[in-house]
């Protein structure tokens, strides 16, 4: 344990008390998120970016970073789900108008869309100038931003043309 506790400290992985293996591995758990912190952040900084912001008061700047927050979730969210379950159904991470929209923009009338997240994602990817090139990894968060931020303001005209064309 001694030895654990050595190498955690050293490698600077912690600065806490590692008693036991438990505590060793709690730690060790910990850390393993560190990834997600770093990407979800990025996106907030980067995607939303959060830090252009001109805002002046502590009030103003809070709210920004609380609904920026929840738009860099749905990013992060998105392309994690995505890589983890890419044939779940589309309708447990994009509503029934937002799929509507993608049907409308990348449908191909030869071939039903199969209604999967990765098909659905594939689509917001390329609104956000995705490529999809045969060597082309898989969509990444910047990608995602740009493409939801493109799906949102369709969206938006969509519902505004149904209010006002009744």
């Amino acid at each position: 344990m001694v030895a654990l506790r050595s190498l955690l400290v050293r490698t600077s992985i912690t600065d806490l008390p590692v008693d036991d293996l438990e505590s060793a591995i709690e730690k060790v758990q910990w850390y393993s998120q560190r990834w997600k912190i770093e990407t979800f952040h990025k996106v907030l900084k980067s995607g939303c970016r959060a830090a252009d912001a001109k805002l002046r008061t502590a009030d103003r700047l809070t709210t920004l970073i609380a609904v920026l927050s929840i738009v860099a979730w749905r990013v992060f969210w998105l392309t994690m789900t995505y890589r983890a379950k890419p044939k779940a159904s589309a309708d447990t991470v994009f509503t029934a108008t937002e799929i509507a929209i993608l049907n409308q923009l990348a449908s191909d009338p030869k071939e039903p869309p199969p209604r999967n997240i990765a098909y659905y994602l594939l689509a917001v990817a390329k609104l956000g100038s995705y490529l999809n090139r045969k060597n082309d990894g898989p969509p990444g968060n910047t990608v995602l931003w740009r493409g939801l931020s493109r799906l949102t303001d369709i969206h938006l005209e969509f519902e505004l043309h149904q209010t006002s064309c009744g």
